[in-house]
């Protein structure tokens, strides 16, 4: 569906995606797949969030592969630099800048009512003080750009909902100074469950890999992890998120990768096993999944990327500049 009207100015489009582990085929469903789409359609930033990473502790080395993964991804799943702007976020000091002229304008409160935040730090008595007001990063991230909407996935609601309370409060004393966001959220079919708990979202930070596919699995990888999927007893596949999560989740990656609308899968599907229906779509998941990993194994240690990124973080910080400036001007910050 488009998101502009013929003869509207584009919009621009802001996301990112943390550098921490591969990405996994539900980041790949519920965000990348977006991110493609809104290529043709707005004027895209699409950047590695490593500033979000090190939240926690990271090994220096791994994070520095990472953030060429990531970026190697992006443009594997078709991300096109001469469409969108790809880049790292530290390579723009704006977004640190802004994020504290933020963090001034908001308040412990709201913070600490974050879920994510309260689900990191459940059972802990303190908390490393990033972890807490990363949330002000990630709306720094947006507002530096004069984003117009962010494609997110579901659990990211009360981010942006508080990035548009930061905007609106800076806007009520200082009018002008921030466009307010949307946010894009992703269809609910498109939410990819974890494979062996399909009430729970896939994860990469899970403890068993077989929860998850990521886009570099190998087909024997792949195979692995659907086969010994959580299902249930019942036998017979139909789309039930209540009461077959695990069919359902199934059924989902199918459509999603297909385009096979989930009720042509249910009537294609009457009367077999769930065995069946797995072997079938280890061949779908790895037949979607290997111009990706073709295009990755081409790009990720070329000279191509390095200069997709460094003309990247050069066009970002282009227009990073301008908004930051106006931001200091309106707080009275410089000469």
């Amino acid at each position: 569906m488009s998101i502009v009207s013929p003869g509207e100015k584009r919009p621009r489009v802001f996301s990112g995606v943390q550098p921490t582990g591969n990405i996994h085929i539900g980041n790949y469903l519920g965000a990348l797949v977006q991110f493609v789409e809104l290529q043709d359609q707005a004027d895209c930033i699409y950047c590695i969030v490593d500033q979000h990473a090190i939240t926690v502790p990271q090994d220096p080395k791994e994070l520095r592969q990472h953030i060429l993964d990531v970026a190697a991804l992006y443009l594997a799943v078709g991300i096109d630099p001469k469409k969108a702007i790809v880049f790292v976020q530290s390579e723009v000091s704006a977004h640190t800048e802004l994020s504290w002229i933020l963090t001034c304008n908001s308040y412990t409160g709201e913070l600490s009512r974050m879920t994510q935040f309260k689900q990191k730090n459940k059972g802990r008595e303190s908390a490393p003080t990033g972890l807490f007001t990363y949330p002000v990063l990630m709306a720094a991230d947006i507002l530096l750009y004069d984003t117009d909407i962010v494609p997110v996935g579901n659990d990211q609601k009360q981010h942006i909902e508080l990035t548009r309370d930061l905007a609106n409060r800076v806007n009520g004393k200082y009018p002008g100074t921030f466009v307010v966001p949307d946010g894009r959220f992703m269809k609910s079919g498109a939410r990819i469950m974890s494979l062996d708990d399909p009430t729970s979202k896939m994860s990469k930070s899970a403890v068993n890999p077989l929860s998850r596919i990521s886009l570099l699995d190998e087909p024997a990888k792949i195979k692995k992890a659907i086969m010994r999927a959580t299902t249930d007893s019942e036998g017979i596949i139909r789309y039930d998120i209540e009461n077959k999560p695990g069919i359902s989740n199934l059924l989902s990656i199918y459509s999603t990768f297909t385009g096979t609308p989930i009720p042509e899968l249910e009537q294609k599907y009457e009367g077999a096993g769930y065995g069946t229906l797995k072997k079938d779509l280890v061949e779908v998941t790895v037949d979607a999944l290997a111009p990706i990993q073709q295009r990755y194994a081409e790009i990720r240690n070329s000279e191509e990327l390095l200069k997709i990124l460094d003309d990247g973080a050069e066009r970002a910080n282009a227009i990073a500049e301008v908004v930051l400036k106006r931001v200091k001007n309106s707080f009275g910050l410089g000469r």
